[in-house]
């Protein structure tokens, strides 16, 4: 007999369309370190649905027994203060199986919530540092999901962002100080009709996608059947497709694993700097989010040499919400960034886009 699930969530194998979405989540799960993915589409596509499957999906990970943090018992860097002092003299540390957290970061959300309060009071009567952790410390090791992030205030994502980039939240209060780690993948969506970003936010996320809302009228009626389905019945219906969810927990292990030995040639990096110097693209992070993306790709279809058909899949992803806009230019950012890598690698420009499609190989 199966465990029974904490959540009943959709499973993330049972989604029809949104290959691209679908593949973007996974490859940043595999290397966290591309950045996470802004997802960009229409309301009702499945944003946050497939978000949930994804941390559903996940095996569970190993936490220190009693932490608010999620703290490893093994790496440093995934350690809070309290548990890394455990482990220095010597203490063993028990660990308890968790499933990876997904947290949802409402718009209302305050700083304090976002980041956790120190009791001041309690601190100078006391002594002791008073911690509440806020959301942050909940997504540590885990998916923070932020709806609707062109709506969100714009101090709370410059706090986002630096916790995402530098893998810890630091708070200070009248002296007081706390420090803990907080390695998430940032995972946002938005409207473009609701408002557009700002330019500087974007690049911040590793990958962007865009999703679009099914036209064809035999999948639309796929997908409430599916829907309708999970609703009347959630176990039986995660029971039909357990097979398929557990063969994609154990491929996304075997590409964690494998991802370290993943090679990526010298001329394969050049070409992909000089794809990002064509389109003129500010910084290096375009550079080294498409050379992480590639690799992880690699790893996922159970290779350790990145191939050129590689970088074609992921570079519109990994490139196109980095490029200057031009008001008078017609062109669709990604079709800007498929016109380059063809000049670069020397390809016919072909009218058809399957081989620069991020989709799940058959």
């Amino acid at each position: 007999m199966t465990q029974a699930r904490k959540r009943r969530v959709f499973p993330f194998t049972a989604i029809v369309g949104q290959e691209e979405m679908k593949l973007a989540l996974l490859l940043n799960v595999i290397d966290p370190r591309i950045g996470g993915v802004m997802i960009m589409g229409d309301r009702g596509t499945g944003k946050s649905t497939t978000i949930r499957a994804l941390a559903d999906l996940l095996p569970e990970i190993d936490v220190v027994a009693g932490d608010p943090y999620n703290s490893s018992a093994s790496d440093p860097d995934l350690q809070s203060a309290e548990v890394r002092q455990r482990a220095e003299q010597g203490e063993q540390l028990p660990t308890e199986k968790r499933q990876v957290p997904m947290v949802d970061l409402p718009l209302g959300a305050t700083e304090d919530r976002l980041c956790g309060t120190i009791d001041i009071e309690k601190a100078l009567s006391e002594g002791v540092r008073a911690f509440e952790p806020g959301l942050l410390a909940k997504a540590n090791r885990g998916l923070l999901y932020v709806d609707e992030v062109n709506l969100l205030d714009d101090h709370l994502v410059d706090v986002l962002l630096d916790s995402a980039a530098s893998g810890w939240n630091t708070v200070e209060r009248e002296g007081v100080s706390v420090r803990h780690p907080a390695r998430f993948v940032l995972i946002g969506s938005g409207n473009p009709e609701e408002g557009e970003l700002r330019p500087q936010l974007l690049d911040r996320f590793g990958m962007s996608v865009e999703v679009r809302t099914v036209r064809d009228p035999e999948l639309r009626v796929q997908v409430v059947d599916q829907r309708t389905a999970f609703d009347n019945d959630p176990d039986g219906f995660n029971n039909a497709v357990q097979a398929t969810q557990d063969g994609l927990q154990a491929r996304v292990v075997e590409a964690q694993n494998r991802l370290p030995h993943v090679q990526i040639d010298d001329d394969l990096r050049i070409r992909i700097s000089a794809i990002c110097g064509e389109l003129d693209v500010d910084g290096l992070r375009g550079d080294i989010v498409t050379n992480r993306a590639a690799r992880a790709l690699a790893a996922f279809e159970g290779r350790t040499e990145v191939t050129e058909d590689d970088v074609a899949r992921v570079a519109a992803c990994c490139l196109r919400h980095r490029l200057r806009k031009d008001p008078l230019e017609q062109i669709d950012s990604g079709d800007r960034v498929v016109k380059v890598f063809c000049k670069v690698f020397e390809r016919p420009e072909s009218s058809d886009r399957g081989a620069f499609e991020l989709a799940l190989a058959a």
